[in-house]
């Protein structure tokens, strides 16, 4: 039980909010580009594979950190405790857990057309270098935006085998709304981070944040009217965005307190639930 403890501790399966906000771009694209004309049991079907993939990539990915930054996570408040960085895992014991969980995300992954194996094998590398990211840039929460999103580009692949400009457009906006949720998250870290030297937007922007975030997430509101104009969605697709909006730019950017980290775990947090009204606001463009 001790160590069935320490494998839930160190994959945050206890913490969902990390492969949901993988899984909300998959179900994005899912979506957008299934035909809800057709069979809804596929549409349901790749949606439970797409949310296998994210808990079995996240926790893999959380191992892949962790043994990347355990000397950094020993002189962390919130990470010192960590499984690796504390020494109740072994680093040979999460390199096997990491390959097992990655093992399991292939059996999920060739459900899928042969496309669609081949890209999501081609992300294989942007998924495990986001940790060197903060050793070299102050933008690593950029890679964590082009590797989280990249789901949207499998779930339209899944479906219609290609590459459509309207994924690419939502893709590229999401890109923003994850550099704004992750910047907000590193805030909670700022203070250790400058001392050990890890770099992070959430350091680079931290004199006016606020404006930071503002820009990303105006970006990523704006690709979802783009998106609504190409799909032509009626009107109700439009005002639905409304809620998306004030979710993001007074909730989240208006009462943020950046010196406050339970404040600023509370926004990040949040993302999840702007997914949902997300997935709301593209079935009603859908479906309506």
């Amino acid at each position: 039980m001790n160590q069935l403890n320490l494998f839930i501790e160190l994959t945050r399966l206890k913490k969902p909010i990390g492969f949901m906000l993988l899984f909300w771009p998959c179900i994005w694209g899912l979506t957008i580009t299934y035909d809800f004309n057709s069979n809804l049991i596929n549409y349901f079907f790749y949606a439970l594979l797409f949310l296998a993939g994210s808990i079995l990539m996240r926790s893999a990915g959380c191992i892949v950190n962790d043994i990347v930054d355990r000397n950094f996570d020993k002189k962390v408040e919130r990470t010192k405790n960590r499984p690796i960085a504390s020494g109740k895992v072994s680093v040979n014991l999460a390199i096997f857990y990491s390959c097992a969980l990655c093992l399991l995300a292939f059996l999920v992954l060739i459900n899928f057309n042969y496309y669609t194996i081949l890209m999501a094998l081609i992300s294989m590398p942007l998924a495990f270098t986001y940790p060197l990211m903060k050793r070299i840039t102050y933008w690593p929460q950029l890679f964590l935006g082009i590797t989280f999103n990249y789901g949207l580009i499998l779930a339209c692949i899944s479906i219609s085998n290609d590459i459509s400009s309207v994924i690419i457009i939502f893709y590229l906006g999401a890109i923003f709304w994850t550099l704004g949720y992750d910047t907000i998250y590193g805030f909670q870290d700022i203070k250790d981070d400058e001392i050990i030297g890890v770099k992070s937007t959430s350091i680079k922007f931290k004199d006016d944040p606020k404006k930071f975030l503002f820009l990303c997430y105006a970006i990523f509101l704006i690709s979802l009217i783009i998106v609504g104009v190409l799909m032509n969605f009626k009107i109700y697709f439009f005002l639905s965005l409304i809620i998306s909006f004030l979710q993001m730019i007074h909730f989240q950017i208006r009462t943020l307190k950046i010196s406050n980290t339970t404040d600023c775990l509370k926004k990040f947090k949040s993302n999840n639930l702007l997914g949902l009204i997300i997935y709301i606001n593209i079935l009603v463009g859908k479906l309506i």
